[in-house]
């Protein structure tokens, strides 16, 4: 019993090293998760691609320049997606939403990331009416954008900066 008595204690201090650093290692991931959201002041750290990025407007501006009015920007789905709401002011003008050179986008202002990815490719055809509020249903995978963030918001041939996601 002497000899399995020393085998068996190696083996457990084996075991607390592995727990330990099991420990240690999901701490340090834990630490990351709540550090990364906090290291931005809420300043664009990372700036579009130039490809993304459109004349700058109010959201007087851009009913006027892309004929839509901006209702708001959403997280739903449990976070994995956003979801973009607008009213059609101008409909002539308002094709340009759904344009290949215009496509739509959601910016996330903290860390520059693009979400241009529709939910299942949807994207509104046919004739556009005045009045009318349509949607737009962005895939948000790792919920990067949150209720309170700030984005860009691109429709049309403008965007809209700031817009707090709600």
């Amino acid at each position: 019993t002497l000899v399995a008595g020393a085998a068996a204690q190696p083996a457990g201090r084996v075991r607390i090293a592995g727990f330990l650093a099991g420990v240690l290692i999901a701490a340090g991931i834990g630490a990351l998760v709540l550090w990364l959201p906090q290291r931005s002041s809420g300043e664009p750290s990372v700036k579009p691609p130039p490809e993304w990025q459109r004349p700058s407007v109010s959201a007087s501006g851009l009913a006027e320049r892309s004929g839509v009015r901006l209702v708001r920007v959403a997280v739903t789905g449990g976070g994995g997606l956003l979801d973009l709401r607008y009213q059609v002011v101008d409909p002539s003008k308002a094709v340009a939403v759904h344009e290949d050179q215009t496509p739509p986008a959601i910016i996330d202002e903290r860390t520059g990331l693009v979400i241009d990815r529709l939910l299942m490719g949807h994207a509104h055809h046919g004739e556009l009416r005045p009045a009318v509020s349509y949607y737009l249903v962005f895939e948000n995978t790792g919920n990067w954008v949150r209720r309170g963030s700030k984005v860009t918001v691109l429709l049309g041939d403008a965007q809209v900066e700031h817009v707090v996601v709600k």
